[in-house]
């Protein structure tokens, strides 16, 4: 049984432990302090002894595809060289960084954000379809808009190619591997859930040709960047609507087909994620974040976003309505990985409120659970690593409270457990729709981690030495 503080190997990769930072919106953009804004996210995780450090999700275009403002865009092989400097940096501190690659498709801007169409009448949304009919009656009432541009068999193979060329400009630029974000509403997703891939040509129609897109991307990659190993997010649709409203979609035993197929087809290491067919809370379960709406500074650049104040009341209603729906669960992933590991030999990588070191264990198999009829029902390793996102953004040197060194755990604050500070009340993820950058705004969170930071818990042996 794998403790957290166990390397673990991906495709040829070694990562010096099993814990991992999950992809978030850095929203650094392009800009001449890009880098800089990378470096100060992602370095902190790394330098606290997190093994892998994902980098979240980037634009494998030089337009449209943007899910959110300020995300990074890897078309241009030239900035990607730049990201050398990132790369380095982690690797200083022994790290590994994959790169999560995506294009948002129907999720993109131009569906939602008002300010961005307006600036940009001209783009189009790739469509792997036309649209359900669900997301087109949204469009007719005036909740969403709509100028689809279904991908042609060519224009689906310009894409992967697309994917092919950014995986193989990260790797010159020192990358480990690559990410595909394949859930969370992305054009991935959207090519593998029978809710948007109505096709009838090679990539779509049977379970078998809806994968052919990831199968693709994966030989792109392959041919362009070597043999990178290749990590992809796995999706069950299972928060879906009930039926009638959402009547195709991915279950828990497709996703577990799925991650069979995608060993089958070379790729290293699978990420099973229970999410909806539709960008909603289900992937960031938790509280509604009332502080978030309530900020004075942020109305205008909401309002901006969403089309006017009377639509950004309906965006926060909508938002209260699914933190009813999808309250915070432990581990919520948890079944689905377990299954997922169970037909595979590839590792298998869990996130999704994991949230204390002893849930780690648990689900590693270092440990036999809680003592609940549940935990001796699920024995053994439910995954190979674990990871967490917005903890990361409540305390981004987490991993020196969580790992334990060889004189033993590395926290210091006796009336802290080792768990995450974060409560997921969400506070960090609405801001995020007008550009602001991913932070901690909870005062409470940010106070306790003002006394673990004064009690020295977040110091690593790496820097005692350096001192």
């Amino acid at each position: 049984m794998a403790t957290l503080e166990d390397p673990l190997t991906i495709g040829g990769v070694t990562i010096p432990n099993r814990l991992y930072r999950a992809p978030l919106l850095e929203c650094a953009g392009n800009g001449p302090d890009a880098v800089d804004a990378l470096i100060d996210d992602l370095e902190p995780a790394a330098a606290s002894g997190v093994g892998l450090i994902f980098q979240g999700a980037t634009i494998v275009r030089g337009e449209g595809g943007c899910a959110a403002p300020g995300m990074t865009r890897v078309h241009d092989p030239a900035f990607v060289s730049r990201l050398s400097r990132l790369t380095d940096r982690i690797h200083d501190h022994g790290g590994r960084i994959f790169i999560q690659l995506e294009h948002g498709g129907l999720r993109s801007m131009e569906t939602w954000n008002a300010e961005y169409r307006a600036d940009h009448p001209d783009l189009e949304q790739l469509v792997v379809s036309q649209p359900p009919w669900q997301l087109r009656l949204l469009d007719r009432l005036g909740f969403l808009s709509y100028t689809p541009h279904v991908l042609s068999t060519d224009e689906v193979y310009d894409l992967a190619a697309d994917f092919g060329r950014a995986a193989a400009a990260a790797v010159e630029a020192g990358y480990d591997g690559i990410h595909l974000a394949a859930a969370n509403m992305g054009i991935i997703q959207q090519f593998l859930s029978p809710f948007y891939n109505r096709r009838d040509d090679e990539f779509g129609g049977s379970p078998e040709a809806r994968l052919a897109f990831l199968a693709l991307v994966h030989d792109e990659i392959r041919e362009r960047a070597g043999d990178v190993p290749i990590v992809t997010k796995v999706p069950a649709e299972t928060p879906a609507p009930p039926a009638p409203i959402v009547r195709r979609k991915l279950s828990l035993s497709d996703g577990v087909e799925i991650a069979r197929r995608l060993e089958r087809i070379g790729y290293d290491a699978v990420v099973p994620v229970q999410t909806s067919v539709v960008w909603d809370m289900s992937i960031i379960r938790g509280e509604y974040p009332e502080r978030a709406w309530a900020n004075d500074n942020l109305q205008e650049a909401y309002d901006a976003a969403f089309g006017g104040p009377a639509r950004r009341r309906l965006v926060s209603l909508a938002n209260w309505v699914q933190s009813l729906q999808y309250g915070f669960e432990s581990a919520w992933n948890e079944e689905f990985c377990r299954r997922v590991r169970e037909a595979v030999s590839i590792p298998v990588l869990a996130e999704g409120g994991i949230r204390e070191r002893a849930e780690m264990d648990r689900l590693l198999g270092a440990s036999e659970g809680n003592g609940t009829a549940e935990s001796e029902t699920n024995t053994g390793p439910a995954c190979d690593m674990v990871g967490m996102a917005r903890p990361f953004y409540a305390e981004p040197r987490l991993g020196a409270r969580l790992l334990e060194t060889d004189e033993g755990p590395t926290h210091v604050a006796e009336d802290i457990a080792p768990r995450a500070l974060c409560d997921s009340c969400n506070n960090c993820t609405v801001p995020q729709a007008t550009g602001a950058p991913g932070i901690c705004r909870t005062p409470s969170v940010l106070r306790k981690r003002g006394v673990l930071e004064r009690a020295g818990a977040y110091a690593t042996g790496e820097e005692t030495e350096t001192e």
